[in-house]
């Protein structure tokens, strides 16, 4: 019996976490070889010597993160849903990215799929999309995006 107990107790704290979230912050998205290519804001190094900005295409994708449970900040760029509720998105590290200015790297920007909707009024600010991370390539007319996460909750940015 008190082997039994004792399996128990252990298996407990291990299950708790694996079914825990990974927090990533974006820079986690790059490739530790390529992070050269972000500055200390871990945003990507551009070339502002003229012209339309067109998105950059550098860096790849961490094949590693592929079938992760993940919980990542981001700015919501609506996609597919209506004036309730938004089911498919982009998420991306900064205000405006992809609407008003170039769009980041495709490792730098998250494809999400929420199938039960999240609320529109919860998407006017940072927030966190937690689900599972996939090394999918998306294109869509807005921008080419590295990452495809199938979002199961949206939780309220904190900092802290």
């Amino acid at each position: 019996m008190k082997k039994w107990l004792l399996a128990l107790c252990c298996w407990f704290p291990l299950a708790a976490m694996a079914s825990e979230a990974l927090t990533l912050d974006w820079i986690d998205l790059v490739p530790e070889k390529e992070r050269a290519q972000f500055n200390a804001n871990q945003m990507p190094i551009l070339d502002h010597s003229g012209g339309a900005g067109q998105q950059s295409m550098i860096g790849s994708v961490r094949t590693e993160l592929d079938g992760s449970k993940v919980k990542i900040p981001g700015f919501v760029i609506p996609l597919e849903g209506d004036d309730k509720q938004v089911t498919e998105f982009l998420l991306v590290p900064y205000f405006g990215a992809c609407i008003h200015v170039p769009p980041p790297p495709p490792n730098q920007i998250v494809y999400v799929k929420f199938p039960q909707g999240a609320p529109i009024q919860q998407l006017w600010d940072v927030v966190y999309v937690v689900g599972t991370l996939k090394t999918q390539p998306v294109s869509h007319e807005l921008a080419e995006v590295g990452y495809l996460l199938e979002g199961n909750a949206i939780e309220d940015y904190d900092d802290m």
